[in-house]
C-alpha cells in the first residue's frame, strides 16, 4: 500500500467517526467479551497454581480427577484422585515449576491451554505445553498433558527427580 492510499483510508476512518460523532453516536470501544465459564475456571487455576496454594488447587478437582502425565520419567503416569494429583504438584513445586498461559479455549466440557512452562530449581527445562481439561460440574475431571518437547521432558525430570536406589525405591 502507497502512503497516500494509507492516509486516504485513515482519513475515510476519521471521517466515519467523526460522522458518527456528529450524529449523536459515541466512538467507544466494543466491551470485552466475558470467557466461557470453564476457561474463567481455568484461569482461576492457574492463579492458584501461581501462589503455589495446594489447598485452594484441591477446590479445582473433581474427587475422582484424572491427570496424565506422558513421557518416560519418574513423575509420567495417570494420576487418580485428588491426592495423586496433589502429590505431583508438590513434586513439581520442588524444582519450582512456574506456567505462563499463552491461549485458552473452550468447547463444550473442554477447555484446552497452550503455555509456557519452566523449572526454576534447577533451571533448565523452558518448553511449550498443551493441556486438554475435561470439565465435569465446575470441576476439573480429567487434564491430558502434552510436552512441546517430550525428549527434553523426559530428560530434565530423569536428572531432577532420580530413583532411590532398589531396596529403598520398592514399597514394602
Amino acid at each position: 500500500m502507497t502512503e497516500l492510499s494509507r492516509a486516504t483510508v485513515l482519513r475515510g476512518v476519521g471521517l466515519a467517526a467523526a460522522g458518527s460523532l456528529l450524529a449523536g453516536g459515541t466512538a467507544t470501544a466494543a466491551p470485552p467479551a466475558r470467557p466461557h465459564p470453564n476457561v474463567k475456571l481455568i484461569q482461576d487455576y492457574y492463579a492458584a497454581y501461581g501462589a503455589g496454594d495446594l489447598e485452594k488447587l484441591s477446590t479445582f478437582f473433581a474427587e475422582d480427577i484424572r491427570w496424565t502425565i506422558p513421557g518416560h520419567h519418574p513423575l509420567a503416569g495417570t494420576k487418580t484422585g485428588i491426592d495423586e494429583v496433589l502429590a505431583f504438584f508438590t513434586q513439581l513445586g520442588r524444582a519450582g515449576f512456574q506456567a505462563q498461559p499463552i491461549f485458552l479455549a473452550a468447547d463444550g466440557d473442554w477447555v484446552v491451554d497452550l503455555h509456557r512452562g519452566w523449572s526454576t530449581q534447577p533451571a533448565g527445562l523452558d518448553i511449550t505445553w498443551a493441556l486438554a481439561f475435561r470439565i465435569r460440574g465446575r470441576k476439573i475431571a480429567e487434564a491430558i498433558n502434552f510436552a512441546g518437547d517430550q525428549h527434553a521432558a523426559d530428560a530434565f525430570f530423569w536428572r531432577t527427580y532420580p530413583l532411590a536406589p532398589i531396596p529403598d525405591r520398592l514399597a514394602d
